[in-house]
């Protein structure tokens, strides 16, 4: 597994983030290269899903900045960050639960479509040459996360593994420059596990992604990403390789310690 050399898409520069007064992010500054897979890592509270917050807009930072492509900003609005290519999964699912796998995933392609959600899931589109094209491309990525079996189904009947690989494929049919991965594992047993890791490396290899990924599974963490970023209480404690970071004593005392 190699990453691309090419310079950074997304740079962290002293952001920082308080509720109420206490300090969910410190300072925090990293790089994350294009073409990588960096995952983010740290006890629970660190800060993890509040900087993904960051990222994509739902939260705006207190002090600092991201760059994401060049671009610097202290506040994005999420739907202008899935314009400008940042695609997004939570670590509880976000779907449309009364809705197919084919709509939730067509759901995805809003940010590139004249046409609303609604007009798609009843077959009523304003431009019928752009529904076919925007519908074509949900179904190739249904195929290429294997949910053609599913394509019908309304989604709150199927099994949480397969809800969550639904939500990647809403992430991922808009074509994101930047995929950020909410736990993407959680609740999965080891045979599931492997199997989204595998769709999580095709989708930075094969589709192109650069991704960013929390996850707690320290053995995933090792085998699939060629970057890690420890945090914690909103502080970073390790920034490297996934050896690099095994090996640091801070990172054994903060967190993978704790690890058995």
């Amino acid at each position: 597994m190699s990453a691309s050399s090419a310079g950074p898409i997304l740079e962290l520069r002293d952001v920082s983030l308080s509720f109420k007064g206490v300090k969910a992010l410190n300072a925090l500054s990293f790089a994350v290269a294009r073409g990588e897979i960096c995952a983010l890592i740290g006890p629970n509270g660190a800060g993890k899903s509040s900087l993904l917050n960051i990222i994509n807009g739902v939260y705006r930072a207190d002090e600092g900045e991201v760059v994401f492509d060049g671009a610097p900003f202290r506040r994005i609005r999420p739907l202008e960050a899935a314009r400008r290519g940042i695609g997004r999964t939570f670590q509880h699912n976000a779907l449309f639960k009364r809705l197919s796998v084919i709509d939730n995933v067509l759901a995805g392609l809003t940010r590139h479509s004249r046409t609303t959600l609604v007009e798609h899931a009843f077959g009523l589109p304003r431009d019928l040459a752009e529904s076919r094209a925007l519908r074509a491309r949900a179904e190739d990525i249904i195929e290429h996360l294997e949910l053609t079996p599913h394509r019908g189904t309304v989604v709150s009947t199927l099994p949480y593994g397969v809800q969550k690989r639904v939500d990647l494929a809403r992430a991922l049919v808009g074509r994101p420059s930047l995929l950020l991965l909410d736990e993407p594992m959680a609740g999965m047993n080891q045979d599931e596990k492997r199997q989204m890791s595998r769709f999580v490396t095709e989708a930075n290899a094969v589709l192109g992604a650069t991704v960013v990924l929390i996850e707690h599974d320290i053995g995933v963490v090792m085998d699939l990403s060629h970057h890690v970023v420890v945090l914690d209480y909103g502080r970073k404690v390790g920034d490297g390789t996934p050896r690099q970071v095994r090996n640091d004593p801070d990172v054994i005392a903060a967190y993978l310690g704790t690890v058995h």
